[in-house]
Formats: structure tokens, C-alpha cells, sequence
């Protein structure tokens, strides 16, 4: 079973070989440090893994087995932020533990992960300790070989990892201390990446075929690679069940699919139509799961809010019963998605449009000759839903119709999002504008799921014999908020809708 832990660490190195000869300076004294504990020298022999290609070390994360010290076995860093990473460890074995290659698999794929790279060091530990003898970092100076075929390179770097909960200012007051005594930050994040770099051997640069900068191709192209690339990070969150995670994978497809249909005058929608079907496809297979974890923290927050005379029978017991035989299924349905050939065939094709992307004649020209017509596009369709919608009596018709203005409110905000960096402040503005009509939207057509669950709660207490009174009392709490936010829609609409906000895009 893999186990994680959050890696919060500095590297250094010496800055001239006269402070390599001093050596690390005594911490002491420095912030909360009140002692510095010798633990000794430990040998360490780790092997990196990687595509040929190495895919894994283009996008900062190392995958290696290493033995020698306490954890020795297999260790995947997951680069979190500058200077953090998440560790996840396995027990040594002769190949890759299949939980570690599932974590990765966006990035593999079919290409097979092979040795690439293995680092020798010789460590010598130190403890970074407080007055009460509580552990702050651990303090490592490693002495590196690395071999990589016939290639060899040596060097020396100290590392500081901060202990669990303690406040990374501690590595601010460690680094001024290391300057002092002629020690700077490494340049490289790992030492994989220094391991490469000094045995010539950089993964190679991506293609980059989207035209000449400063063209309207070259802007949606990027916008797309971005996505594509939070798409693919956001697969291992999603497989170590984090928070957001899948929401924020389906925002990446859902900007993909979203930008094919505003950027039609860039690209060729013959090549990107199957692609954004493919998208559709699995935001679907992940929304299942999504939906539910959604609709679960409504009716928990709604359930909450009523005073305890309203509570009648099991009724919180009953909702965790519901949604752990739903979510249970949604999870595994998501994760069995993950795990597709049609999954991976979909990323393939992804970076193929990218490294080749079916540009048409409008990716030639300026980006502010482009993006505007295309923002406007989407908000025109958005105005013809939302009146069509508004034209309805109320009831299930209508209920779809503002379902569906939602989702063209969500692409018009997405277009204008994507154009902030060429247009500026005004699309920033009309984004935030039709923001306040996607939330309204989209909190009417949580209600109108909601209700459909509460609807099916109260079959099953009836059916167990329990008292369905409170569903109906959330039912009906539903049911008026929908009206509620029915009747905003106009004035919100009206506000997002202002002829000015359009006007400045042009």
C-alpha cells in the first residue's frame, strides 16, 4: 500500500570551493534552532525511472527506487509548489509497484518506464532540534555521484526538509545563515534534474507548432496546452482521491471543448470536433462522481440549517447511507475511466493537435482582431438561451432551458478568460459579469438535482418505514429557493448583459 507525506525542503550549494572546504556552518542559534544533533552517515543507492523520452522528468516529477536508510523501497515526488512536493512511497521491490505507475500514467502511457538514471550519495545526517528537543528540519549534506551510461558526474549539495508542521519562515532564516557561510540555492529542484543537466542529458524541449508569436494561433494554442497540461496533472489528484480534484480535471476539459467551439475561425473543427467529443466523454465518466460529492454537501449544509423540530427519524444516518453506496460506485466508475485505452488514446490525441494544430487562416492574424469576434459569438448565443428561457412558464421546460443557458454562460465566461491576456481589463470584466450568472444558474440546477435526490430519500424512508417528513421539508426548501433565484435572474442578467461591457472589447 502507498503511503504519502508533504516534502517541504531547501537545497544548497556551495558557491566556491573555499566554503566547501568549511564546510556546513553550525545552525545553532539560528531562529528556533537551539541544537544541532550529529545522526550519523548512511549510504544510499537510488535508480530513476522514466520514459525514454523522460516524460516524467519534463514536468518535474521523480519516480525512483532506493535503498539504503530508513525508507528505503520506491518513492514518486509530486512537484506541489516551489520547494514542496508530495512523497509517495511503496515497499521495495524488483518493478514498479502498480499503485506508483497508475500515478503516472498520464505521463507514460504506452511508452514504458525504464532505468534511466542512478545517483550514489553518501549522506551525513544531522538533527535541527528546538529548546525542547522537538525536531524542527533534518539536515542533510550528500556527497552525489551520478551514472547515466558512460556518462558520470559528482558533486556535493545540502538539503534542509522541514519536520511535520513546522513554519517554512525556519528556511528563510537557514538560507540567510548558508549565504553567510558561502552556500546558495541549487538551481536545480532535484537532484535528478542536476543528475541530467550535468550528464547532457535535458528532456528535450515540446514542439511548439502553432505559427509566429503574437498571432491569434499562437495565443488559442497556448491557451489549449495550458489546459491540456492541468488535464494531465490533475489525473494522479484524482486517482489519490484529493479535494477538487476531479472538479478541476472537468474544468479542464470543459475549457478544452469550450475553446474548439469559440476558436473556430483558428482551428479546423473537422480535427477538433471527435477531440471535444472524446472530452465530453470523460467529463461525463468523472462528473458522475463529482455530481454526487456536490449534491452530498448541499443537502448535509441544508439538512444542518434546520432547527431540530424538523428533524424527524434517522434522517442523517439514511443521507450517509445513500451516498456511500453512490459514491462508492461513482469512484470506481471514475477511476475505471482513468484506467481506459480510450483515455489514453484521448490524451494521444490531444498532443498531437498540439504539435501540429489544423491552424486555418484566421490563426494568421492579430489576436485582437480574433478573440473579440470570438468572446462576441458566445455571448450572442448566451443572450438568444437566456431570453428563450425567461420566455417560459415555469416547470420542468423551463428548468432545462436555464440548464442549458447555463452551460453558455460557462463557455462565455471561459472565452473571456481566455482572452485576458491579449485584451486586458475588459474581458476580465465581462468574465466576472457572466461569473455572477453561471453561479446563479448553476445554484438553480443544483436545486433542480436536489430535489430529484430528495425525492428518491423520501421513497426509501417510506419504504423502511421511517418518517419521510423532513425530506419534504427540504424538498419544499428547494423548490422556493429555485423561484428565488428565478426571479434574480433578470437583474443579474441585465447587469452582465450592459452594452458597455461588449462595447469595451472591441
Amino acid at each position: 500500500m502507498a503511503d504519502t507525506k508533504r516534502e517541504i525542503e531547501r537545497k544548497f550549494e556551495f558557491s566556491k570551493a573555499k566554503s566547501a572546504r568549511r564546510g556546513v556552518p553550525d545552525l545553532t542559534g539560528t531562529a528556533a534552532i537551539a541544537a544541532v544533533t550529529d545522526q550519523g552517515t548512511v549510504d544510499l543507492d537510488a535508480v530513476y525511472y522514466d520514459t525514454p523520452d523522460q516524460r516524467l522528468a519534463a514536468d518535474g516529477l521523480t519516480l525512483r527506487r532506493r535503498t539504503g536508510g530508513a525508507d528505503e523501497g520506491w518513492h514518486l515526488k509530486l512537484p506541489v509548489s516551489p520547494g514542496v512536493r508530495d512523497e509517495v512511497g511503496a515497499a521495495l521491490s524488483d518493478t514498479v509497484p502498480p499503485a506508483l505507475a497508475a500515478l503516472v500514467r498520464s505521463r507514460v502511457r504506452d511508452a514504458g518506464l525504464r532505468p534511466q538514471v542512478r545517483l550514489v550519495s553518501s549522506r551525513r545526517v544531522s538533527h535541527l532540534l528546538d529548546a525542547d528537543g522537538a525536531l524542527l528540519a533534518e539536515l542533510s549534506t550528500d556527497e552525489v555521484v551520478a551514472e547515466r551510461g558512460d556518462a558520470t558526474a559528482g558533486w556535493t549539495e545540502v538539503e534542509v526538509e522541514l519536520a511535520d508542521g513546522v513554519d517554512p519562515e525556519l528556511l528563510d532564516a537557514v538560507e540567510k545563515a548558508f549565504r553567510k557561510a558561502g552556500l546558495r540555492v541549487s538551481d536545480a529542484p532535484s537532484k535528478l534534474a542536476r543528475a541530467l543537466v550535468e550528464t547532457d542529458a535535458e528532456p528535450p524541449a515540446r514542439p511548439a507548432g502553432a505559427g509566429p508569436e503574437g498571432t491569434a494561433g499562437a495565443h488559442v494554442v497556448a491557451y489549449l496546452t495550458e489546459q491540456r497540461d492541468a488535464l494531465v496533472a490533475q489525473d494522479p489528484a484524482v486517482r489519490r482521491n484529493l479535494p477538487d480534484s476531479v472538479h478541476q480535471m472537468r474544468v479542464a476539459t470543459r475549457r478544452l471543448r469550450s475553446a474548439f467551439k469559440t476558436y473556430r475561425k483558428v482551428l479546423d473543427r473537422d480535427v477538433t470536433d471527435p477531440i471535444g467529443e472524446e472530452l465530453r466523454w470523460l467529463a461525463a465518466e468523472l462528473g458522475v462522481d463529482r455530481d454526487q460529492e456536490v449534491l452530498m454537501e448541499r443537502l448535509q449544509d441544508h439538512l444542518a440549517e434546520l432547527p431540530r423540530t424538523l428533524l424527524t427519524g434517522p434522517v442523517r444516518s439514511r443521507l450517509r447511507t445513500w451516498n456511500t453506496s453512490r459514491r462508492s460506485a461513482s469512484r470506481r466508475r471514475a477511476l475505471a475511466t482513468l484506467d481506459s485505452d480510450r483515455y489514453v488514446t484521448l490524451l494521444n490525441a490531444l498532443d498531437a493537435l498540439l504539435d501540429a494544430p489544423p491552424l486555418l487562416a484566421g490563426a494568421a492574424k492579430p489576436p485582437e482582431k480574433i478573440l473579440p469576434k470570438a468572446v462576441l459569438r458566445d455571448y450572442a448565443r448566451l443572450a438568444t438561451r437566456i431570453d428563450g428561457a425567461l420566455a417560459l412558464d415555469e416547470g420542468r421546460e423551463r428548468d432545462l432551458a436555464l440548464h442549458e443557458a447555463r452551460k453558455a454562460a460557462k463557455r462565455v465566461r471561459y472565452a473571456a478568460e481566455s482572452a485576458v491576456p491579449e485584451l486586458g481589463k475588459p474581458a476580465k470584466h465581462l468574465a466576472k459579469a457572466i461569473k455572477k450568472v453561471q453561479t446563479l444558474l448553476g445554484d438553480h440546477q443544483d436545486s433542480v438535482v436536489a430535489r430529484d435526490a430528495l425525492r428518491a430519500l423520501a421513497a426509501q424512508a417510506t419504504d423502511a418505514g421511517e418518517p419521510a417528513f423532513t425530506w419534504g421539508v427540504l424538498y419544499g426548501r428547494e423548490e422556493a429557493l429555485a423561484e428565488r433565484r428565478e426571479r434574480e435572474l433578470p437583474g443579474v442578467w441585465a447587469k452582465a448583459s450592459a452594452p458597455a461591457l461588449r462595447t469595451a472589447l472591441k
